[in-house]
């Protein structure tokens, strides 16, 4: 049966690791009553983090859909990760959310995950309030924690709930009322005097801000400085979509305390898909209309024990199980599989997708980012941005042999998270695996052992190096072999220089009177070009060289092409180490974002990385952008190491400028470490 797009939300959960995301989404399940049994993160059994990985690690890492029936709405709530390394489940449930519910804990106050979930929900266009968690635990201060809020973000935030004094039950400042959460379900409860006096004082701040999303309620207010009950919901309503009231809801998530209010808060307050504008990458915007042409959208895909499902939102018309639809990125019409609404692992099959809902398609091999639509109106929609990789370490099996099946395994598993990226470096002969950070890089390996049955091991990721050589040397080589029949005999001198020109060999030739005939030209230079590809330090390509044939020898029976190029590789051989060789190192660019707080900290951890300070702007948040130049050898750890510098708060951008001559001694360890690496 269709759902109105009127009564649809969709609800992405997203805030630091650990603030209680995962606890609301379970407490929402259960008091609608789509879950007989709450469970807990601790104990393993929640709906939404139910791949074997979050269970052992009590985190989530994959987005998740806990869909809920409420006065009437369907709300599809999309619970994500809070932890960093997990950025790209965050990006893909931004892409289809309407509204968003940014989880603080009421013992941690405003942590850096809420600061960068605001930033990222602004960015994204999306309107979205505070859910303050963990009322009722020790050591918390919810109204601490409000005004840290309001500190740092101004008027429009406003308190709506709050926690009783005796911690309770909520406080609803919009009803006078209170409400706790029973075995019988919701009962209201009296406000003492205490919480009487609360209520009233922080009403009249409500009152103020939802009299600011409209000029009718302006004036209203103004005449009698106080606004009715529906004027005050139908300000915050105006005030969330305009982006000029973010409301505050507290509660205790594992009580269920306050979950109904959010709930009432969802489907009075939250815009729906149809008030939610969606471009193409033409710039068009595509209509929300549940009669207009399908379109659909992937914005995730499972690949796991449970089937392969894509998760599609469907932007325009609807989407039924006999359907075919078009893929631009493909070129090819797709025949539908079946069509299921999601609840955690659980798939339930359904006949169709209305417009602005969320469902899967099974057994599709679709990306996630693909739009799909009718043939004969093309649309494309943009796809998912996610963070750059910023964290790179080598892959290898723990077992020789099991190359290719690492390969393939993180082939599949890049279909799931499309935020880490896998490169065969063909030159320091490694398989580099590249994401977020250290944490997602250890959960991809532990899926590797346990979907594909491959264990694999993360190792430094080699830098590459390149020699050069910094004289004019002139260089000899004769190859003589004489063993019955035709023998060989090759005789070359080589002027080798340093240029600037190009990182590629130049070869040119100054050969008079035919001493060495022009057909052997070529195997002069190939020869050369073989050599190049091993410096003579610690055998890294050597680059910025030109080598000119000036003279040599040759047999008009023995001389041949392979004994010319062999001729010239011992004049490298001979030549190269005489020119003063040296070792470069890779320099890049690097870019800071932090708060000014932790500039001591990041100068001086950029001073013991070799790094060079270029210069500090301010950006447009209040941040300070530190630009410096760095060892590309030094950025390893970076990545953590940030992160603990600046809790969290700091960004970096960092990327390949050029090669460099390195120190004396980093040239010498680079030189022992070829060596070892020979040794082994």
């Amino acid at each position: 049966m269709s759902t109105a797009i009127d009564k649809i939300r969709n609800v992405i959960l997203i805030g630091h690791g650990g603030s209680g995301k995962t606890t609301l989404a379970e407490s929402l399940l259960y008091v609608t009553g789509a879950l007989d049994r709450q469970g807990k993160v601790n104990d393993g059994n929640t709906v939404s983090d139910y791949d074997a990985e979050e269970i052992k690690r009590k985190i989530s890492i994959s987005l998740s859909m806990c869909p809920i029936e409420y006065d009437g709405c369907r709300i599809n709530i999309i619970d994500t990760p809070g932890y960093f390394d997990f950025a790209g489940e965050v990006m893909s449930a931004l892409a289809v959310a309407d509204f968003g519910i940014i989880v603080c804990s009421a013992k941690d106050g405003l942590s850096v995950g809420a600061e960068r979930a605001w930033k990222r929900l602004k960015a994204a266009g999306v309107p979205f309030m505070f859910y303050v968690s963990k009322t009722d635990e020790d050591n918390s201060d919810t109204m601490a924690v409000i005004d840290e809020i309001k500190a740092k973000y101004g008027t429009a935030v406003c308190a709506v709930t709050v926690p009783a004094e005796d911690g309770n039950g909520i406080i609803d400042t919009v009803n006078d009322t209170g409400f706790r959460w029973t075995d019988k379900g919701l009962e209201e409860f009296k406000l003492s005097e205490a919480d009487a006096q609360k209520s009233e004082s922080l009403k009249e701040f409500l009152m103020e801000t939802a009299a600011g999303a409209t000029e009718e309620l302006m004036e209203k207010y103004f005449e009698s400085m106080s606004l009715e009950h529906d004027d005050i919901v139908s300000g915050i309503r105006s005030g969330v979509a305009n982006g000029t009231v973010v409301p505050i809801f507290c509660g205790s998530a594992i009580k269920n305390h306050g979950t109904p209010s959010v709930l009432r808060a969802i489907v009075k307050c939250a815009p729906g898909p149809g008030q939610r504008e969606v471009l193409t990458v033409d710039g068009d915007e595509v209509s929300c209309d549940p009669d207009g042409k399908p379109v659909a959208y992937v914005f995730k895909t499972i690949a796991d024990q449970f089937g392969r499902y894509s998760y599609i939102k469907v932007m325009s018309g609807k989407i039924t199980a006999d359907m075919s639809l078009y893929n631009p990125r493909t070129r090819s019409t797709d025949k539908l599989g079946r069509l299921y609404r999601m609840t955690g692992k659980k798939a339930v099959e359904v006949k169709e997708i209305c417009c602005g809902d969320i469902g899967a398609v099974g057994k599709m091999e679709w990306k996630t980012g693909d739009t799909l639509c009718d043939s004969k109106s093309e649309v494309v929609l943009p796809g998912i941005t996610v963070p750059e990789p910023c964290y790179s370490m080598a892959i290898s099996p723990k077992t020789k042999g099991q190359e290719d099946k690492i390969a393939s395994g993180l082939t599949r598993l890049n279909e799931e998270d499309i935020s880490f990226t896998v490169v065969n470096n063909a030159e320091t002969k490694q398989l580099v695996l590249s994401g977020q950070g250290d944490i997602q890089l250890d959960v991809l390996c532990s899926k590797l052992k346990s979907r594909f049955s491959v264990e694999a091991v993360l190792t430094e990721a080699k830098v590459p190096y390149r020699e050069k050589i910094k004289k004019k040397v002139e260089a000899h080589g004769r190859h003589k072999k004489q063993s019955g029949g035709s023998g060989q005999f090759g005789d070359v001198w080589i002027r080798f220089e340093p240029q600037e020109e190009t990182d590629d060999l130049i070869f040119a030739e100054e050969v008079f009177g035919g001493s060495v005939p022009k057909n052997f030209f070529p195997a002069v230079e190939k020869g050369l070009r073989e050599s190049i590809k091993h410096g003579v330090l610690a055998g890294y390509p050597l680059v910025g060289l030109k080598a000119t044939l000036y003279d040599g020898s040759y047999h008009p029976v023995d001389s041949n092409e392979m004994a010319f190029k062999t001729a010239a590789q011992l004049a490298y051989k001979e030549g190269i180490p005489q020119a003063n060789p040296t070792i470069l190192e890779p320099i890049g660019s690097l870019a800071v974002t932090i708060p000014s707080d932790y500039m001591g900290d990041v100068i001086g951890d950029l001073n013991k990385r070799r790094g060079r300070v270029m210069g500090m702007n301010p950006d447009n948040d209040g941040n300070t952008v530190v630009e410096a130049e760095v060892p590309m050898a030094e950025m390893s750890s970076y990545t953590i190491d940030l992160r603990s510098m600046t809790q969290g708060r700091g960004t970096f951008v960092f990327k390949f400028e050029r090669y460099e001559e390195a120190p004396g001694n980093i040239q010498q360890k680079v030189i022992e470490d070829a060596k070892a690496s020979d040794d082994d």
